[in-house]
Order: structure tokens, then sequence, then C-alpha cells
């Protein structure tokens, strides 16, 4: 019979898949931890600058900083 010899269709091919999966997935996730994303803010720290620019502009409303104090810390968020 032709399927006793090789690898058949048994765990030889699920371990072959294994033997190639396992190292590209690692070499993959390597990459990505080492060139992080192309620099661009993660989207936690994006809503994080967004939530403190909020604040900002309610206690300008409020009246408890004024325009010169509110423009410096609001580039300084954007900027961070």
């Amino acid at each position: 019979m032709m399927w006793e010899y090789g690898m058949g269709w048994g765990w030889g091919w699920f371990g072959m898949i294994l033997f190639w999966l396992v190292p590209i997935l690692l070499i993959a996730v390597g990459l990505k931890y080492f060139f992080g994303g192309g620099g661009r803010p993660s989207p936690g720290a994006r809503d994080a600058s967004q939530g403190a620019l909020d604040v900002l502009e309610k206690r300008y409303a409020r009246g408890e900083i004024d325009h010169e104090e509110f423009l410096k810390k609001r580039d300084d968020l954007k900027r961070g």
C-alpha cells in the first residue's frame, strides 16, 4: 500500500504544519514587536490624550485657566 510510507494523512501532516507555523508566527510577532507599528501612538494613548484635552477644554470653559495657559497646555498635549 502506498499510505504505509511517508507521512500519510495522520499526525505527520499536523506535525509538519506546526513545524512551519510556529517559527513563522514567532518571527512575525518578533518583527511586530521590534518595529512596533510604525511609530504611531497606540489607541489607548490617543484616548488618554483626548480625555486630557477634554478636561482642559472644560477647565477653560469654566474660567479656571486663562487663554494663554489653555493654549500652552493644549500644545503640550498634542505634542506628547
